[in-house]
């Protein structure tokens, strides 16, 4: 299969650092690869592919030293993936939603993961108008905002098996890993450590408009002997520090997508404890790869059973769930159906499609509509 892979220009696939995104499509476009696909990747130049690389701009555009207009390099990469489109059998976008009306005229089929918050109140009035673009969630529960989309499927992110090392004996601390943000809780990763009389390890980026906040509310605490802040960490620093972790802090304050990290976790057998946000439920078990905890006194009072937790069990559960192989597999299956699904919606509504454009002026979300309402009163039964 001739497989386009769209990535964010943000970072380089692989991110050098922080990125998660950008990680995933790194592990996925390798695993089709491998899988025998023939893959091009629509990335930054400094990006890193067993693909065929076609590079938009010369560099990632967080760390590039000369500031660069994200919005003209994605529209330029729109463009790009525009001119060769019909040379794919589809084109996966993991580029939000700006392709949509570009997606609209083209004939290879494509499909969307959608990687973020969907809790947004401007992205119901969008996909409204956008309900014949085919979404993929990467948890069930990040559907429920906008469940009125045309999902096709839920793929879990997975990671290679191979990438971490599983620690059978952990370390005397604790980590938290990811990104200084109010919704991202390091505040409470803090406050749990210190509770527990625990070491905290925090390796996390700062993004620009997040600076405030690290200097007057995570700043102050660096201070205390317990609490070390790292800074960025690139794959091999993850590796370290969460395999030798008792156990990864993630007390979230926001409806996260997926949480990349637990399965980071996972690979290296270190259990999480976790507060019930966002797919947390779905990504992890109580009981089994850590500890669902609703406060920050659960949490304390679950660091001091952590070692009931096998961190055998752990890592074989990261295997059997959430390994890029498997993510590849599922995604394939994904293309295949949005592909047998677009052949026949070609084959025998093209006479429909086109008495509706002929006889009034319908937009393509509306014609969606229309095969929707047939589709239900049982007078076709492909869309």
């Amino acid at each position: 299969m001739k497989i386009a892979q769209v990535a964010p220009l943000h970072e380089s696939v692989p991110p050098k650092a922080y990125g998660g995104t950008e990680r995933v499509v790194h592990y996925l476009t390798e695993a089709l690869v491998q899988q025998g696909h023939e893959v091009t990747l629509f990335a930054s130049a400094d990006s890193r592919t067993s693909a065929k690389l076609h590079a938009v701009i010369p560099e990632a555009l967080r760390l590039a030293p000369e500031k660069r207009d994200p919005m003209a390099c994605h529209m330029l990469q729109l463009a790009q993936v525009s001119n060769i489109a019909e040379s794919f059998d589809i084109i996966h976008f993991h580029t939000d939603y700006f392709h949509f009306p570009l997606s609209r005229k083209m004939r290879t089929p494509q499909v969307t993961t959608l990687h973020g918050r969907l809790d947004l109140p401007d992205l119901k009035p969008l996909f409204d108008e956008f309900l014949d673009m085919p979404v993929i969630s990467i948890a069930n529960h990040q559907r429920e905002p906008l469940s009125m989309a045309r999902w096709t499927d839920t793929v879990y992110n997975g990671i290679p098996v191979d990438l971490y090392d599983f620690q059978a004996n952990a370390g005397d601390y604790l980590a938290f890993l990811g990104r200084i943000s109010p919704e991202k809780g390091a505040e409470a990763a803090i406050e749990i450590a210190l509770r527990a009389g625990m070491p905290l390890k925090m390796a996390a980026k700062i993004d620009v408009v997040d600076r405030e906040y690290f200097e007057t509310r995570i700043r102050p605490h660096l201070d205390h002997p317990l609490i070390e802040f790292i800074g960025e960490v690139d794959e091999q620093g993850k590796n370290e520090l969460l395999g030798g972790a008792k156990a990864l802090l993630f007390p979230i304050a926001w409806q996260e997508p997926f949480g990349l990290v637990m399965i980071e976790a996972m690979a290296c057998g270190t259990p999480i404890i976790a507060y019930p946000r966002g797919s947390v439920a779905e990504v992890m078990t109580d009981g089994v790869s850590g500890y669902i905890v609703e406060s920050e006194e659960e949490a304390v009072s679950a660091i001091a059973r952590i070692d009931q937790i096998d961190r055998g069990v752990c890592r074989r559960y990261f295997e059997q769930r959430f390994s890029a192989d498997r993510m590849a597999k599922n995604y394939v299956n994904a293309y295949q159906k949005l592909m047998v699904q677009q052949e026949n919606a070609l084959s025998d509504s093209g006479a429909f499609l086109l008495n509706m454009r002929k006889n009034r002026k319908t937009s393509p979300n509306e014609i969606w509509k229309q095969r929707l309402a047939t589709a239900s009163t049982g007078t076709s039964d492909k869309l």
